[in-house]
């Protein structure tokens, strides 16, 4: 008799997971992903594979407190793009190329990149311009690569085999459960989410998931409202912590801002507005 050591030496193995049924995940998009053997039964079913004793769980786990084995996962993942962890200020996507396959000439104006390459080569073209790409650089297993904002950028797969590599933005570029399967669903805009074939784009949240994110400024202004303050007043401190919001402020921070500038007189048209 042979006994075969766990080769995960922690108590807890979350996220990873043995023997576990695979037809009952409610409405969230979950992909098996392995490096061969996938099957799925239409163009945005399910991916499984059946040929490891580890299988990593691949969804959007943000942005709750999350740890993985990041190189397993970024190698399991055969999807052109599905979103690990989008958080408020981050996002983790996992990415894999196709052989002969580029991600495309972009640029995110306000976004920076870090990507890391877990299998594979390719290139990595950078440039102030489109039609300046001054850095060029080659690219292979275990290379990390930082694009700034505002810079425009490619990568492409020179290898023969897919190019897996996992890519952090700062703040998130993609909507909350996104999946593109294909290079050509990330082009088009199709793919799923948690939330079925539902399609948003809300810096990473989606409308419900706003909603519950700023309950907190909602139950501040009704409470405003019953102290009897003016809607005038009410309407401008609250779109103006709304928009500290979309600035990355938590809502707890954004509320705290907007008062401190009505206290100290920073904005002395809040103050005017209150006393109407």
């Amino acid at each position: 008799m042979y006994y075969v050591p766990n080769t995960y030496p922690y108590q807890y193995h979350y996220p990873y997971y043995h023997n576990v049924p695979t037809n009952n995940y409610g409405r969230q998009s979950v992909y098996w992903n392995y490096p061969v053997g996938v099957e799925y039964a239409n163009k945005f079913g399910p991916l499984r594979a059946y040929n490891s004793d580890v299988r990593i769980l691949l969804k959007d786990f943000g942005a709750e407190p999350f740890a993985v084995n990041i190189n397993e996962a970024t190698k399991q993942n055969n999807t052109y793009r599905t979103a690990l962890w989008t958080g408020t200020h981050l996002q983790v996507t996992l990415m894999s190329l196709n052989v002969g396959e580029d991600i495309g000439l972009e640029i995110h104006p306000n976004v920076d990149q870090f990507l890391r390459v877990e299998q594979g080569q390719g290139i990595v073209q950078m440039g102030k311009s489109k039609d300046s790409l001054n850095f060029k650089r080659n690219i292979n297993e275990d290379t990390a690569i930082m694009v700034p904002a505002g810079t425009w950028h490619n990568l492409i797969n020179t290898g023969n085999l897919p190019l897996k590599l996992y890519s952090i933005y700062a703040p998130p570029k993609h909507p909350f459960g996104t999946v593109h399967v294909t290079k050509a669903d990330a082009l088009t805009g199709e793919g799923r989410n948690d939330h079925g074939n539902e399609k948003t784009n809300v810096s990473g949240r989606t409308p419900d998931e706003w909603i519950k994110y700023t309950e907190f400024l909602v139950n501040e202004g009704l409470e405003d409202v019953k102290r009897g303050i003016n809607a005038t007043h009410i309407l401008q401190e609250f779109i103006l912590m709304g928009v500290l919001v979309g600035k990355g402020y938590s809502p707890e921070k954004a509320y705290e801002t907007v008062e401190e500038w009505e206290r100290t007189g920073v904005s002395k048209l809040l103050q005017q507005s209150k006393k109407m």
